[in-house]
């Protein structure tokens, strides 16, 4: 049985996380869910799909050293020219950031990482949508899909050593090693102001 397989569902899911105890989550209905849902679901994928092709050609030439050096450097810049193109606001969230900007930042990202770490790594994870006011926050799980991740976020000890060490110099807090393949990374979280 594909559990959160129904936007019913989901939706019952999301108010039973945020309604108890906060009064400043509300419920959505069926079709601004759905209308914001497929938002977040293509610009999730069209941004995973601009940042893993940029760090695939960085791989292939120079190896996972230079695409530390290229995430360091040009990533950010890719999101936000991302953000400006849809008139949202993209960003990646996780327990364990390399990017101190990626922390998770509000009680909303802790209560949602909280519920997608509950759940069995066999089991699928999916996306789901919170609604404070005017504004609908999109998330959806990232995972460490492609052994290629591994090569900068594996465990520490198979990170082959000038990566570590360029890691560990462009990220001094950096706290995003130690996964395996298909484990939850992190979070696309995607803010829309509600029209």
């Amino acid at each position: 049985m594909n559990r959160l397989s129904s936007v019913p569902t989901l939706i019952l899911i999301a108010i039973l996380l945020f309604s108890c105890g906060q009064k400043t989550t509300e419920k959505i209905d069926a079709e601004t869910y759905a209308k914001y849902k497929k938002s977040g679901n293509e610009i999730s994928k069209q941004t995973q799909g601009v940042l893993l092709a940029n760090v695939s050609k960085a791989m292939q030439q120079g190896g996972s050293l230079y695409a530390v050096e290229f995430c360091n450097l040009q990533a950010s810049g890719l999101v936000d020219s991302l953000n400006a193109e849809f008139d949202c606001k993209i960003s990646r969230v996780t327990d364990k950031n390399r990017n101190p900007e990626n922390r998770l930042q509000t009680k909303t990202d802790q209560k949602i990482w909280a519920y997608f770490s509950s759940i069995q790594q066999n089991e699928a994870l999916h996306d789901t949508l919170v609604q404070h006011q005017e504004k609908i926050t999109y998330y959806k799980p990232i995972l460490t899909a492609m052994p290629a991740c591994l090569q900068c976020h594996g465990p520490v000890e198979e990170i082959e050593p000038e990566t570590r060490k360029k890691i560990q110099t462009l990220y001094p807090t950096d706290l995003a090693t130690g996964y395996s393949l298909n484990e939850l990374r992190g979070m696309w979280k995607i803010g829309f102001e509600k029209n």
